[in-house]
């Protein structure tokens, strides 16, 4: 891809490393959200690969003010949430569209901001002040009148933590190179994406993206101001409504060095930079030229059409510096990536004979969009189609279950050439199962509506399992037995979050030895029935990889 992919895979693999780190600073925070998650009962709540909260925002919010931020008192003096003062505060109840820029305008009075991070999907960020009494009037003054952040209020408390650990092992505020991590990809992502996006903030010269862990990119801005500018509008953003979310960090490389304009890496100040020749000698002859006539020289066809954001768009900065209007393109379609018409249909290689299924499909790529059919191929032996709810869907599924390994055998996802799969030639599998089952109707879809698709946070296979919607009698030695019984990898830890009284379900993680322990044990028991004695309806088990990468 470049030579900026060398940098971009050591500041790849830096990153790694420091995001483990950077979950300890989450941890208050996660398992406060994720302890919140639930269902309501059995089947009558299917609703998506994260539950819902049944209770109000508002009263939770409300709830954990008034028992964080030291409302009361105990007789001894001592904070009855038992958390001593720290420069870190732990920021509640943010609005969706709130970024850094916007925290720091409304928190900056209190004293000097040194590190923000924010936490977008849980609507929450740590603050790091550089002196304690600043965050004490922070905390102070949240708990004895409204603080208001982008137009909403927010709650805060001490943290943890007495300092954010940044992602890199130097403070790179003075460069001019961005990390950008891109959360919940529901649409593909590609350096046009992503100029589009930076550019009207400050002029991009270089842009690396790297798929390894998730959707990550390196965007080379022209100076520091501009890095730093993009940085406090874009980070906490979605590129599209409700996903593609933005991470940013400063990286470690101070210029990234690109080879090759395409899909994935693009030098702006070499616009005619193609593919560097490898070896020595003459080039191989082309049978038929450099691409097909129908691929355009960049991969992307006619540009995308830029729409203008809203006057109160999350990117329209207060600032004169920054422009007053944003635009950023349509989701593309799978055509961008392969050069293929877009097909909502994913042909899938590489499947065990005996031990693969419709249904066993259906649970693993589920994660990714809609399922409405899968056919096994009689003519090619493990091999089948599934047809899922739209192109984006398919694009998913291929960048993050494409080579995985599952049951010894690794798994070939792309695009086929067929729009719809016919119930033809339908067979019996070497496990008694028919060759095609229709998805469509299915409860266990978390696509449906645009409010189940919000709730699904697309993450690459790992080693970690969320599970929920189980009943509240099922205990750690219940789901060692369901594994062993399914003749599947027992879990290696296991935790359960604290349920609410008034919970009908309960939810946790389970860690697993390996990523493809976890893909086997996920295959097979999503959506597994629990039947309990004198139960009106079974408990669905919904199975989803987390965004945790250990216990």
């Amino acid at each position: 891809m470049s030579t900026g992919e060398g940098a971009g895979q050591h500041e790849e693999g830096e990153y790694g490393r420091a995001a483990k780190r950077l979950k300890t600073e989450e941890t208050e925070a996660e398992e406060r959200e994720e302890g919140e998650e639930e269902l309501e009962e059995g089947e009558d709540s299917d609703s998506g690969s994260l539950p819902g909260d049944g209770e109000s925002a508002k009263d939770n919010r409300a709830r954990w003010s008034a028992s964080q931020c030291g409302a009361g008192r105990r007789a001894n003096g001592e904070d009855s949430h038992r958390i001593s003062p720290s420069p870190v505060v732990h920021v509640r109840g943010l609005c969706e569209a709130v970024v850094e820029a916007d925290l720091i305008d409304a928190l900056e009075k209190f004293g000097p901001i040194c590190y923000v991070m924010m936490m977008p999907f849980k609507r929450q960020a740590l603050v790091e002040f550089s002196a304690v009494e600043s965050a004490d009037r922070c905390v102070s003054c949240g708990a004895k009148e409204p603080v208001y952040i982008a137009g909403q209020q927010a709650y805060f408390n001490y943290s943890t933590s007495k300092r954010i650990t940044r992602p890199t092992n130097t403070d790179n505020s003075g460069n001019k190179v961005l990390l950008l991590s891109i959360q919940n990809p529901l649409y593909p992502i590609t350096t046009d994406v992503l100029y589009t996006v930076c550019n009207p903030i400050g002029s991009v010269l270089r842009i690396v993206i790297f798929k390894r862990n998730g959707i990550q990119a390196m965007v080379e801005f022209e100076s520091v101001q501009c890095a730093q500018k993009a940085k406090a509008a874009l980070n906490g953003a979605d590129i599209y409504a409700g996903c593609c979310t933005l991470k940013i960090e400063y990286a470690r490389p101070t210029r990234l060095n690109v080879i090759k304009n395409d899909n994935e890496s693009w030098d702006y100040t070499k616009p005619y930079l193609v593919r560097r020749d490898r070896g020595k000698g003459r080039q191989r002859q082309a049978i038929l030229g450099e691409h097909p006539s129908s691929y355009s020289d960049n991969g992307y066809g006619p540009p995308c059409p830029l729409l203008p954001l809203p006057s109160n768009s999350r990117y329209k900065l207060t600032s004169a510096d920054a422009p007053d209007m944003v635009s950023y393109p349509l989701p593309q379609t799978s055509s961008s990536y392969s050069g293929h018409a877009p097909s909502s249909v994913a042909m899938v290689s590489g499947l065990h004979p005996s031990k693969m299924n419709c249904t066993r499909i259906f649970n693993l790529f589920c994660l990714y969009g809609n399922i409405e059919k899968v056919k096994f191929m009689k003519s090619v032996p493990g091999t089948a189609l599934v047809e899922m709810g739209d192109e984006y869907a398919v694009d998913r599924a291929i960048t993050h279950l494409n080579s995985i390994k599952v049951f010894g055998k690794r798994l070939n996802v792309c695009v086929s050439k067929q729009h719809a799969v016919i119930p033809s030639q339908v067979f019996e599998l070497e496990d008694g199962s028919s060759s095609y089952k229709d998805f469509a109707m299915t409860r266990n879809n978390r696509f449906s509506s645009a409010g189940q698709a919000s709730k699904n946070i697309i993450q690459p296979p790992s080693a970690v399992l969320h599970y929920y919607n189980v009943p509240p009698c099922m205990s750690q030695e219940h789901l060692l037995r369901l594994c062993t019984e399914h003749d599947v990898p027992g879990f290696v830890k296991f935790k359960m979050f604290d349920a609410k009284p008034s919970s009908k379900t309960i939810s946790g993680l389970l860690e697993f030895n390996s990523k493809t322990e976890a893909v086997e044990v996920l295959t097979v028991l999503n959506h597994y029935q629990i039947r309990i004695p004198n139960g009106s309806n079974p408990y669905t088990l919904k199975l989803c990889f987390s965004t945790s990468s250990h216990l």
